[in-house]
């Protein structure tokens, strides 16, 4: 008989494929995204993540578009990452902030800065119809190890929080939110500046910031944050060889909801 493990492996994740939607980031474009949901196979994450997925909620997901392949997975060395001069002026701006790091359990006053948030910088996008339950969910639900860090000022004032994925890697930034009327803090950026700081604590080698895509403002920031890694041609390299391609994959799954 033959005894050779390979041979017994999992039954294989179903993977489903998103209806078609408008794309949020490059006009004229659809988007379409594959989805797994991993509520009951919370050890494929890891996995699935170090592939390019990304999480919210109980799913992870990745852009499956029609003619697109903009997306790219993007990664940034921790202990290659040195702040610019200007970063480091972000950094001292926000030295009067406290870090607290928690469960991911938003209380009133998360929610209502994150409602101000979407409504003032994402007001068209369907995050902005989100009531206080979808938010709490959008948070809460979790299968894997996640933690909410927010930063207050002395008065206990909350200016700005950032959901965290903990990977056996790395940190990976799931969605933040903050003041967008304390425009000379610039505090998205601060807080994936801080970020890199707990990476080092925990001693993790790398901090996932999602998707890029080349030419998209909404996107640009994530190119300072270097030495960075892109993942295409299924594997990572350096961000220096990111090309777009045109051409999308060729997949064939069940569409979510049927």
């Amino acid at each position: 008989m033959d005894q050779d493990n390979r041979l017994h492996r999992r039954i294989p994740l179903p993977m489903r494929l998103s209806m078609q939607s408008v794309c949020p980031y490059i006009k004229g474009q659809t988007e379409q995204r594959i989805a797994v949901d991993i509520a009951n196979n919370p050890q494929c994450h890891e996995e699935l993540a170090t592939a390019g997925f990304r999480r919210v909620e109980n799913w992870v997901y990745r852009p499956a578009c029609p003619q697109c392949n903009a997306c790219t997975p993007w990664r940034v060395d921790v202990s290659g990452f040195s702040p610019s001069r200007s970063m480091a002026r972000i950094i001292r701006k926000n030295n009067d902030l406290t870090r607290i790091i928690s469960s991911p359990n938003p209380k009133e006053e998360h929610y209502t800065l994150f409602k101000s948030y979407v409504t003032t910088r994402h007001n068209e996008g369907q995050m902005a119809k989100m009531d206080q339950q979808d938010f709490t969910s959008m948070i809460s639900n979790s299968p894997i190890e996640t933690v909410l860090i927010s930063y207050k000022d002395c008065e206990s004032k909350l200016f700005a929080s950032v959901l965290v994925d903990i990977q056996s890697d790395g940190l990976s930034a799931v969605y933040s939110f903050f003041d967008s009327t304390l425009k000379s803090r610039s505090l998205g950026i601060f807080m994936v500046l801080d970020l890199f700081a707990v990476a080092k604590e925990i001693q993790l080698d790398w901090l996932y910031l999602g998707y890029f895509v080349e030419g998209n403002t909404k996107m640009n920031y994530k190119a300072r944050f270097e030495p960075a890694e892109i993942f295409q041609d299924g594997q990572w390299q350096a961000a220096s060889t990111l090309r777009v391609k045109t051409e999308p994959p060729r997949i064939s799954l069940n569409r979510i909801g049927q």
